[in-house]
Parts: C-alpha cells; sequence; structure tokens
C-alpha cells in the first residue's frame, strides 16, 4: 500500500514533526515493542488519522528514510559548496557519527536493520537509502578530484560503499564505556580519513586538459 503524498508545505511540517514523535516512541520501547496504537498515542492522534500518514511500520520506515536523505542531501549540498569540500566532508561525517550516538538513531536503525531481514519491504527500503548516500558521496568525490562522474564512480563506489557501512556500524555501535567509544570512534573516523585522503590523491593523477 502506497502512503499518501504530502499535497501541500504544512502538510509536510505535520508529517516531519509525526515522524520526530515517532522516533521517540521506537527509542523509548523498541522497533518491534512499539505498537502502531503506541506511535499514534506518542504523536496525538488518533489510530484512524495515524494510519492515513503511515499505513504500516514499512511506510513509516520508508517515510523516514526519504525525510533523512532530503536532509542528507542539503547536508552534501552545502559541504561541495564550501572553500573546501574535502574538509566540508570530513566534518559532515564526523557530525553525523556524533549525532547517531547522541539521539539514539543509532539504536533504531539497529533494530530496523534487523527487521530488514525478516521484511523485505523494509529492507529494500534500507537498502535504497545505503545506495543513495552512497550515491551523495560519488557525487562529492566527484567535486572533491575534478574526476568525471563516470570516472568516479568506476574507481570509487566501493570507497562510498565502505564509509556508508563504517558510519553505519559506528551509530549502531552497543553502548559502551565512554573511554571505549572514544576509542572505537577515533578508529573509525581515522580509517575514515585515510579512505578520503585516497580519493582525494586522485586529482594527483587526474588528466589534464
Amino acid at each position: 500500500m502506497q502512503s499518501a503524498q504530502p499535497q501541500n508545505p504544512d502538510h509536510d511540517h505535520r508529517t516531519a514533526e509525526i515522524l520526530a514523535s515517532v522516533r521517540t516512541a521506537f527509542a523509548e520501547k523498541g522497533f518491534d515493542g512499539a505498537s502502531m496504537q503506541d506511535l499514534a498515542r506518542a504523536a496525538g492522534m488518533s489510530v484512524g488519522n495515524f494510519y492515513r500518514y503511515f499505513p504500516s511500520k514499512a511506510d513509516i520506515v520508508a517515510q523516514l528514510i526519504a525525510h533523512d536523505l532530503r536532509q542528507m542531501e542539503q547536508d552534501f549540498q552545502t559541504a561541495m559548496a564550501s572553500p573546501d569540500p574535502l574538509q566540508a566532508l570530513r566534518d559532515q561525517v564526523r557530525d553525523r557519527v556524533t549525532q547517531h550516538q547522541s539521539c539514539n538513531d543509532g539504536q533504531l536503525w539497529a533494530e530496523i536493520t534487523a527487521v530488514a531481514l525478516r521484511k523485505p519491504e523494509i529492507g529494500t527500503a534500507c537498502l535504497h537509502m545505503e545506495t543513495a548516500v552512497s550515491h551523495y558521496l560519488t557525487q562529492a568525490f566527484a567535486v572533491v578530484t575534478g574526476l568525471s562522474a563516470e570516472q568516479t564512480q568506476a574507481r570509487f563506489a566501493a570507497h562510498a560503499t565502505f564509509i556508508v557501512l563504517l558510519v553505519k556500524s559506528a551509530a549502531m555501535m552497543a553502548p559502551q564505556q565512554d573511554q571505549a567509544r572514544s576509542d572505537l570512534n577515533a578508529l573509525i573516523l581515522r580509517t575514515i580519513d585515510q579512505t578520503l585522503d585516497e580519493i582525494a590523491s586522485a586529482t594527483l593523477h587526474a588528466p589534464k586538459g
């Protein structure tokens, strides 16, 4: 079943508010533990009205992903328009890792990833998100290196996927003592920086003219 599409900015804003409430409910009860009734209550809505926005949990996941992807696309565009796109990209990745860990998003996505193994429609939505973020990254790599989109995709698609996996892993990290988490984050971010350095070095070998 397809979800109702936002018809105007007010509807879109209301959907974003509901999604924020849904995230909170999922954080408190877990993805499987939160019923549609729980989610409707968290959003301050009747169950019937809630179903008008979200016919199923799979639809909720799809809309959470769509919402997050819109924000990420804006963030990537801002980074690529900055005077130092590579540094802006590094900063963005660092912020994404810490943001996920501080707001319980990582735990939510860990649960959704687990559910995706059992429910193909959620698995498809999660794959769409990872593919889209990898695409944003390869677009950013093209800006950083000066290579064409085709060259960047051919040379660095695996690098983009690798970075997505590292950020996702950091976000879904099991609760650790502060020092252990700090050490793991530093290792993950250092690995991402090394990957970005390898990509940036391609500018030294890019064909002239």
